[in-house]
């Protein structure tokens, strides 16, 4: 099982989303990484088979989607961004008709929507309007929908928008399960979602490619550049302007700790940190950088 992406060029007008691409996707969890406007979700609709490429060519076992189209499609499973629904539709009734369009018995519908609504703790809304559930629920009405037909390749963009930190520890171990002998790609900028179940990270920039690896490979490329140090509060606002702080925590005894990054440790007693992908992932987008309350 191999998902071949082979110089993958999307072009528009006066941009380009998704720069000469290359990539071999094999069996397991694989993490996209990017800030927004990075490519990610123009890549994925393109390996989805709803946009077609400008340019390059997408294989699944050595021949081009287009060519296996419906024969594709029924071993897929896709998570866009926004997923479309009828407002009348409850969540059952959706699911009914995702699983119609899939191609799935009706006895098989009913035991892989009863697996799925119990797995992903929707069991008690099966017969609610979807439009009057919350962000989180319709997220899971929305993984639930990918998963129906068992896919062989599942494609996520930023699934756990809208997650509380429960569900998002569910929905890992879910995926971590379920991709042995399956191709699972996340798509994220939530670098939690995928830093330890990822098989391989992929990082876009640009809309092209600029590292991929493991998580233990890729962290590598920071060692030596992450920090902490210990502070005093009237201090902050001076170093916040020199590098970027990515933690700070209050001490009892009135001081700040703060994690941050650097080429050089140029706080006083600083000291050497070891690398997180979440470092990485700042370290390339600082943009994106979010001050934490803890460590």
């Amino acid at each position: 099982m191999k998902l071949e992406i082979c110089s993958l060029t999307k072009q528009y007008k006066d941009k380009t989303a998704v720069n000469n691409v290359s990539c071999n996707i094999y069996p397991g969890v694989w993490g996209l990484l990017g800030a927004n406007g990075a490519g990610k979700t123009t890549l994925m609709r393109m390996i989805a088979g709803i946009m077609k490429p400008t340019s390059g060519r997408i294989l699944y076992d050595g021949i081009e989607i287009s060519i296996l189209n419906e024969a594709y499609r029924n071993i897929f499973g896709y998570l866009p961004q926004e997923f479309g629904f009828y407002p009348e539709f409850t969540v059952t009734d959706y699911l009914k008709y995702i699983a119609a369009l899939k191609g799935l018995t009706k006895n098989n519908t009913k035991v892989k929507i009863d697996e799925l609504l119990q797995i992903l703790t929707l069991t008690e809304v099966r017969k609610k309007k979807i439009s009057k559930l919350s962000g989180g629920m319709k997220r899971r009405v929305g993984i639930a929908q990918a998963l129906l037909n068992d896919p062989e390749v599942l494609i996520l963009d930023e699934p756990t928008s809208g997650l509380d930190p429960g569900e998002r520890v569910r929905f890992r171990n879910l995926i971590s399960e379920f991709a042995k002998n399956r191709i699972v790609l996340i798509s994220t900028h939530i670098v939690s979602d995928v830093e330890y179940i990822a098989t391989c990270n992929t990082i876009m920039k640009d809309g092209q490619i600029i590292s991929k690896g493991t998580t233990e490979e890729l962290v590598k490329s920071v060692e030596g550049k992450v920090w902490n140090s210990i502070i005093q509060p009237k201090q902050l606002l001076k170093y916040e302007k020199q590098s970027c702080i990515v933690n700070i925590k209050n001490e009892e005894d009135g001081n700040i700790s703060i994690r941050y990054l650097s080429n050089t440790p140029y706080i006083p007693n600083s000291k050497s940190s070891d690398p997180k992908l979440e470092d990485l992932y700042l370290w390339l987008f600082p943009q994106d950088y979010t001050r934490k309350e803890n460590f």
